[in-house]
């Protein structure tokens, strides 16, 4: 069989990397990265396909896996088999309905933001400043202070693009036609508006062993 129809390329997110959901019964994040890396060496040198980062998230990712403590190893097959470029941020042209659907969104999340911070000075109006009874530091007040975050952060950030690493995720995923693998749920939503295809990081590994087993069944027994 021809592996021309395999020739694709994908942009690859940190939550690909750090997400659990890629980890076999009793496998460590090491062990599933270089899993995963090596599933994409394979498929680079069987069927063709490319994987690509832009450098914000190579660093971003690296960040996390070197707090961690992972092997050297790992970088080492990661700055091999996936590839770092930047995005043509200047030369790619972005339609006028997406940066509208931004400016709409954000718009909201601040509606949002400003109802989660006065229902929090309400709160605290009515909370005392004696410890918890169960916390001998943490008063009422600190109660509300920490719900506050949680629920400002869920408002402005939850399901939007809050990060250059996002964006240049989008941006180089459009320019190379590539797919976007991710398990960032707001990432996964503005692939529509961008017109990008899209995958799961959880469900990567099996798409290229399926991938590598169609080609050669061989292959995929080599990489378990």
């Amino acid at each position: 069989m021809s592996t021309e129809t395999f020739k694709q390329r994908f942009v690859l997110d940190t939550s690909l990397f750090v997400t659990e959901e890629i980890r076999r019964e009793d496998e460590s994040l090491e062990e599933a990265v270089l899993r995963l890396l090596d599933l994409i060496a394979h498929a680079r040198l069987n069927l063709g396909i490319s994987c690509y980062v832009p450098p914000t998230i190579h660093d971003e990712l690296t960040t996390m896996l070197e707090a961690r403590g992972v092997a050297e190893e790992v970088y080492a097959k990661l700055n091999t088999w996936v590839v770092r470029k930047h995005p043509d941020r200047y030369g790619l042209e972005i339609p006028a309905n997406v940066v509208y659907s931004f400016v709409d969104e954000m718009s909201d999340r601040v509606d949002r933001g400003l109802r989660v911070s006065e229902e929090a000075v309400r709160r605290a109006e009515r909370a005392s400043d004696e410890p918890l009874e169960d916390h001998e530091h943490k008063t009422e007040v600190d109660a509300v202070i920490s719900d506050l975050r949680d629920k400002y952060r869920g408002a402005m950030r939850t399901g939007v693009l809050d990060s250059r690493e996002d964006f240049d995720l989008l941006i180089l995923a459009r320019e190379l036609d590539a797919g976007v693998v991710t398990e960032d749920r707001g990432i996964i939503d503005w692939t529509e508006d961008f017109g990008l295809r899209y995958i799961r990081g959880r469900e990567f590994p099996d798409l290229l062993e399926q991938y590598l087993a169609t080609v050669d069944p061989e292959e995929k027994r080599t990489i378990d």
